[in-house]
């Protein structure tokens, strides 16, 4: 194992490592030049089970569909205008993504489970113009979704269905001249996962969304032979951001399922040598607990890697156990940082990588500070984690009070998410910030009771939060999800041996399933409100 190298810290603040430069280009001339480097290398793959039925797009032929999409788009839309897309997962996702880029578009994610009420919520806020939608998603029909929804919403013109898609490219003029994209553009509107609340509306540029998914690439040792099997959801900055552009600009090859199947993930990764997995804990449990594991050949696969969520310690062991060659790799951000802030190496050197999530990426400065004073906290102290550097957001969209609250005026990104830094840099999460148990004056973190539990043979998951207590002011509750019989007092014992006793879970709920957003991020909000109605 390599040596650890870099600085040593005094206080918990690392300096932004410049090693690496920030490219200045958009996100279309990121697909230009990977173009122009692999072009007959293959990009796409349509993740179907039907080995025959898989559509490929080499870069060459990725880049000539996303400008005919560029000047579809062209010529219904303005530079600048907001325009969403409403569907799961399938290659037109990507093609519209580079598309928009290419055409100076601003592009409006929409998770395709939200309701009505949801859609209107988001188009209505965003100030949508036009909205890409796939006709149908799980039995519901989207289209009359929007149209039941139309009235509220002046400022859509268009309403494109990918049912029409190939009349939708003949539609453009292959003279039409598309506009140049600066890298400080907007190029998305995200909104937040919603795990504490309503969402927002991130402005992400081309220069966030660009540098982030290459250095992560870079990070994680990508290679141009690789071949990324993605089940992340493309409106979410993991799977559009992460996977599409650090693909993109490594020259790997993405194949694109139409959402998270462990069977069929190990099926593609067996067929198509699938080499690099980027998910949440939960696909890595439900792979490695499939009965198809043992009976398919994954020995290609080299890379899981794993954010979103708290990544068990447990967990990374077992996936090295039962995939032998298999590496695992930690990252930790959000969608206002572009995402991704931290992340381990493959073969880290720190000697207890596994309980981190690494140290910051290139060009990416990072300190805690104290919750109480706002000052740099010292070295293992817990505090709210800070982030500055060419990946945070441009605002929250027309939302100046929310924006105010989450970037200060030195340009520091305030996560709302606790932590710890070493002498080297490598930082713990502890959980959201509102999230902080406080029993008695005791502070307790909800991530280091979780990570025990998951170390019980009973446990498939778990979530752990606070409610009010009249005694204590809060009490610690625990939310688990089981493979194998227990009961209370068996948890108890157990947490007892191993926790100071104002840790250990007063209260226990057995569930079946959590209340999860899209990209797999268990909602303790609505934990907490359901334990508070009683009907946890």
């Amino acid at each position: 194992m390599a040596a650890l190298t870099g600085p040593e810290l005094a206080l918990s603040h690392y300096p932004p490592d410049r090693s690496e430069p920030v490219l200045e280009r958009s996100i279309g001339d990121a697909l230009r030049d990977a173009a122009a480097i692999w072009p007959e290398r293959i990009a796409l793959i349509e993740g179907l089970p039907d080995r025959a039925q898989r559509r490929r797009w080499t870069f060459a032929s990725l880049l000539s569909e996303a400008e005919a999409v560029a000047r579809a788009i062209a010529a219904r839309f303005a530079p600048g205008e907001h325009v969403a897309i409403w569907a799961a997962n399938c290659p037109e996702w990507m093609l519209i993504e580079f598309g928009a880029a290419l055409a100076g578009i601003t592009l409006v994610t929409v998770n395709p489970a939200y309701l009505a009420n949801e859609l209107a919520f988001v188009l209505k806020q965003s100030r949508a113009a036009g909205i890409f939608v796939q006709p149908h998603y799980r039995g519901r029909d989207l289209l009359a979704v929007i149209e039941q929804v139309r009235a509220e919403l002046p400022k859509l013109r268009e309403v494109i269905s990918l049912a029409t898609w190939p009349d939708f490219l003949r539609s453009a003029s292959p003279d039409a001249v598309l506009p140049t994209v600066a890298p400080d553009d907007i190029a998305q509107i995200q909104y937040t996962s919603g795990t504490t609340g309503f969402p927002k509306g991130a402005r992400l540029t081309h220069r966030g969304l660009g540098n982030n998914g290459r250095f992560f690439a870079r990070t994680v040792g990508a290679r141009p032979d690789d071949v990324w099997v993605n089940p992340m959801p493309m409106f979410h900055t993991a799977g559009c951001g992460l996977v599409t552009l650090g693909a993109l600009q490594t020259g790997g090859t993405q194949i694109m399922l139409p959402g998270f199947d462990p069977e069929l993930m190990l099926q593609l990764c067996e067929e198509e040598r699938g080499t690099v997995m980027l998910g949440v804990p939960t696909m890595v449990i439900r792979m490695l607990d499939d009965p198809a594991l043992p009976r398919r050949n994954v020995a290609s696969w080299r890379l899981a890697l794993m954010g979103g969520t708290p990544v068990p310690p447990d967990l990374v062991r077992r996936a090295a156990q039962l995939v032998p060659g298999l590496k695992v790799g930690i990252g930790f951000g959000q969608t206002e940082s572009s995402p991704y802030l931290t992340h381990t190496l493959p073969d880290d050197p720190h000697a207890d990588w596994i309980a981190t999530v690494g140290r910051p990426m290139p060009q990416t400065e990072l300190r805690i500070i104290d919750v109480d004073t706002g000052e740099t906290a010292p070295l293992e102290k817990v505090g709210e984690i800070c982030a500055r550097g060419y990946f945070v957001m441009k605002d929250y969209f027309d939302n100046p009070g929310a924006t105010a609250g989450a970037i200060d005026a030195d340009g520091w990104l305030r996560t709302g998410d606790l932590g710890s830094m070493d002498k080297f840099g490598y930082c713990r999460v502890q959980g959201r910030l509102k999230d902080l148990i406080i029993r008695g004056g005791e502070n307790i973190y909800p991530r280091e009771v979780e990570d025990l539990l998951f170390t019980h043979p009973s446990i498939a998951s778990v979530a752990v939060v606070g409610v009010p207590d009249p005694e204590w002011g809060e009490i610690v509750v625990a939310f688990v999800q089981t493979r194998a019989p227990t009961d209370e007092a068996a948890l108890t014992a157990f947490c007892r041996e191993r926790l100071a006793s104002y840790k250990v879970p007063r209260v226990w709920r057995f569930v079946e399933q959590f209340p999860q957003t899209a990209s797999g991020k268990i909602q303790k909000f609505v934990l907490r409100q359901q334990y508070l109605a009683g009907n946890a």
